[in-house]
């Protein structure tokens, strides 16, 4: 009987450094690929990754490590990772943790900091990265002991993907990651739903009975309340046009005959329209941006609003609307089941949608960037990812490009990052192998994270970019020419490299069009290659993207192409 409780008594744990527990954290939370760059102050941590089951993609600047977990985070809906020293390495993730932030993406940014002692004495590469991104997280941490180690992890993935997403900072300080401690106990977390106001639902099927031109204006909430089939299930259901914000796409399959396309500065025609002239507005996960609105106080101004969303912050914010529906998205979405008599609605809408649908016979033999989009969208199919970085090539794939899921297009919205596009096609990569993934790219966007064709390289990703180039910084070139009498000022790029040779000279496979008669292999080539390859496409440098909303206008005020 002595042995058998001698036997049972367990052995006392054992103190475990904090770089180590760091790295156990990370495995508890299913992590699998983190995305950095090493230093000084997060050494330890870089130690302790050594014969871990993570796998770390060496970036080659810290701001790709943060957009390519952005992406990661964007497919997956688990936080994406990403890891870099005090200092100019803290400050290099600012922008990609301030572009998840304002497009609610889930991410963990785990910083070295000096020594504890050292904080606050302006050590080498010391800065206040906690004080310095207060504005763009949605939580941050500074880990003081050893000991809270798991329990800060833990409480910072599941603020990162709780409620509404978003990144959170965790900084480390470099003898907390070397001292060895007793870990605290991680303390168990009950799950907390929140309950639909079922007044509140009878009064949104009765404004959805009574309406006779009703619209769904729906954007990127829908896709992280995994709600994408509750909506299209309303839809149908209903018989409700819809329309899609920028990070809305594919919610709705962008192909569905009452889906009216984007709406906004560059959205349809046919979208703004059937917003202006709705009775119903029902928006849903969406904020109404001001690129989606325009001039507010004209946008949808004979509409009743019933707005439904998973963040109470966001209902009333810019539009007080008559039925307020905060909770789960899809739960509420399954709940509305009223059936409008809207016949003569839908015809209206279905056939200005065609009598404004695109145009694609551009004259000229050059390369018509909507054409050649298009073309490779149809061509690449469902498993496609568009990664896309921030110019006149962003609104050509948006309005041209087809989606039929949300996470087939990732796109910077509200920030709007030049240099996104490369970092983000990695992290798609790594995050769903088995996806086709296209980045589209300008020449101006490009050269700010050139630098990733050494990590597409070194990790034989097989991402596909096509790389649009007129020579210009083409968004801000066109609002010059429109709004600021053609005075162009410092957009001119037509001292850029060959972009083939320079993705030559990383050992990726290039090549270069500028004659419509060129696209359709090119297509084929891009596609069927194994390996990465970039196809240089060049352009019109005049040519702009349409339809446009002026600034300050109503939407139904669209500036339309002349043939």
């Amino acid at each position: 009987m002595i042995g058998a409780a001698q036997a049972s008594v367990l052995p006392e744990p054992q103190p475990v450094t904090g770089a180590r527990l760091v790295v156990e954290a990370l495995e508890r939370e299913g992590v699998k690929h983190v995305f950095g760059y090493p230093g000084g102050a997060i050494m330890p941590v870089y130690d302790a990754l050594t014969g871990s089951s993570l796998q770390h993609i060496l970036v080659r600047h810290e701001q790709a490590a943060a957009l390519a977990a952005d992406a990661y985070g964007r497919v997956t809906g688990r936080p994406g990772v990403c890891i870099a020293t005090s200092g100019p390495g803290a400050t290099n993730l600012v922008t990609g943790i301030a572009n998840a932030f304002l497009d609610s993406v889930p991410m963990v940014a785990i910083t070295g900091q000096v020594a504890s002692p050292l904080m606050g004495t302006d050590a080498f590469q010391e800065v206040d990265i906690f004080g310095i991104t207060l504005p763009i997280v949605k939580h941050s941490f500074v880990i003081r002991d050893t000991a809270d180690i798991p329990a800060v992890f833990a409480d910072a993935f599941h603020i990162a993907q709780s409620g509404r997403p978003g990144p959170v900072l965790i900084d480390l300080p470099k003898d907390i990651g070397v001292k060895a401690a007793v870990p605290h106990p991680i303390a168990p977390r009950e799950q907390e739903l929140q309950p639909v106001d079922e007044q509140s639902l009878a009064a949104a099927n009765a404004l959805i009975a009574e309406a006779r031109a009703p619209v769904i204006y729906f954007g990127g909430g829908v896709a992280i309340a995994h709600a994408e089939q509750a909506l299209r299930a309303f839809a149908h259901r209903s018989g409700i046009p819809s329309v899609a914000t920028l990070k809305g796409l594919g919610a709705i399959p962008t192909d569905e005959p009452a889906c009216l396309g984007m709406l906004g500065m560059h959205g349809s025609r046919a979208a703004n329209v059937a917003i202006d002239n709705c009775d119903l507005l029902i928006c849903v996960g969406a904020r109404f941006d001001d690129r989606a609105t325009g001039k507010l106080d004209s946008f949808a101004a004979r509409a009743k609003v019933v707005h439904i969303d998973g963040d109470a912050a966001e209902i009333g914010k810019l539009r007080k609307p008559e039925v307020a529906l905060c909770g789960d998205v899809a739960s509420i979405l399954e709940r509305l089941t009223a059936q409008p008599d809207i016949a003569k609605w839908t015809a209206q809408c279905a056939a200005q949608k065609e009598m404004w649908a695109p145009r694609y016979d551009a004259p000229g033999q050059g390369i018509y960037a909507p054409a050649l989009l298009k073309e490779l969208s149809e061509a690449a199919g469902d498993n496609a990812i568009f990664t896309c970085d921030v110019g006149q090539h962003q609104m050509w794939v948006a309005q041209h490009c087809r989606f039929s899921r949300p996470q087939a297009h990732l796109t910077s919205g509200g920030l709007g990052t030049m240099g996104y596009g490369v970092p983000a096609g990695v992290g798609a990569l790594l995050a769903d192998p088995s996806a086709t993934v296209i980045t589209v790219s300008g020449d101006g966007s490009f050269m700010m994270n050139v630098q990733e064709l050494a990590t597409i390289r070194r990790y034989r990703l097989p991402l596909k970019i096509v790389l649009i180039d007129n020579s210009q910084l083409g968004m801000v070139r066109q609002w010059q020419e429109l709004f600021f009498d053609e005075n162009f000022s410092e957009i001119d790029l037509s001292d850029n490299p060959d972009f083939a040779v320079v993705a030559h000279a990383f050992g990726i496979e290039a090549f270069t069009i500028d004659q419509r008669s060129q696209v359709g292999d090119a297509i084929t080539r891009l596609l069927t290659t194994d390996g990465p390859i970039l196809c240089h496409v060049r352009i019109n440098p005049r040519e702009n993207v349409w339809p446009l909303v002026p600034p300050n206008s109503s939407n139904v005020e669209m500036m339309e192409k002349s043939w």
